[in-house]
């Protein structure tokens, strides 16, 4: 081997290492879609679906299925139904959770799977992430009885129980980067405009 050779192997910087998939998350697709992203936005806009059916009373039945992203119409593997109703005390007849019981659920799903992609980007194993979420509702709102209550949630909380093989510290960072990242969270805290439409 020549010096010239010696040299210029010496000098080859050094290549990142490829991160592995963690805690059931892709971690190579999904850092690659964050730098496919960044050189094309237009790939960011998404549009989600929900179609929904009155069965009876107070009970609906939803369906999730088609979505366009990343250019294109794309298709869940399969159809997701999903019932809401009121419970007996409301008057429904409690085939599914109530529809506020939902965007907590979504709250709690948005979280946790920011949650694992942060963990997972950072390198942390996960052992266990469990979510409580609470949301406090005045029915004298929805009932018409009183203009001085609001109709939805005067107060949402949440907890997280994460256990993880990183300092508290660190996990608690990765939930503090979760809720600053969660598009449900967004949505609940900054509100959204909705326009409703009515083909009669």
């Amino acid at each position: 081997m020549n010096a010239v050779t010696t040299t210029a192997e010496a000098a080859a910087p050094a290549t990142k290492k490829e991160k592995s998939p963690l805690n059931g998350v892709n971690t190579p697709a999904l850092l690659a879609t964050i730098g496919v992203v960044a050189d094309q936005p237009a790939l960011a806009k998404f549009q989600f679906r929900a179609h929904g059916q009155w069965k009876s009373g107070t009970h609906m039945q939803g369906t999730m299925l088609g979505f366009f992203g990343a250019g294109g119409e794309h298709a869940h593997k399969a159809a997701t139904m999903a019932d809401s109703d009121h419970p007996a005390v409301l008057c429904g007849e409690d085939q599914g959770p109530t529809p506020v019981e939902w965007i907590l659920h979504g709250l709690a799903g948005c979280l946790t799977a920011g949650i694992a992609n942060i963990a997972a980007v950072r390198g942390v194993t996960l052992h266990s992430v469990e979510s409580f979420v609470e949301g406090d509702v005045d029915l004298r709102g929805i009932l018409g009885l009183s203009e001085d209550v609001r109709n939805g949630f005067s107060d949402v909380r949440v907890t997280f129980k994460v256990k993880g093989d990183a300092p508290a510290e660190t996990l608690k960072a990765i939930v503090a980067q979760a809720k600053a990242r969660s598009a449900v969270f967004d949505v609940m805290t900054n509100g959204v405009p909705v326009s409703i439409a009515v083909e009669a």
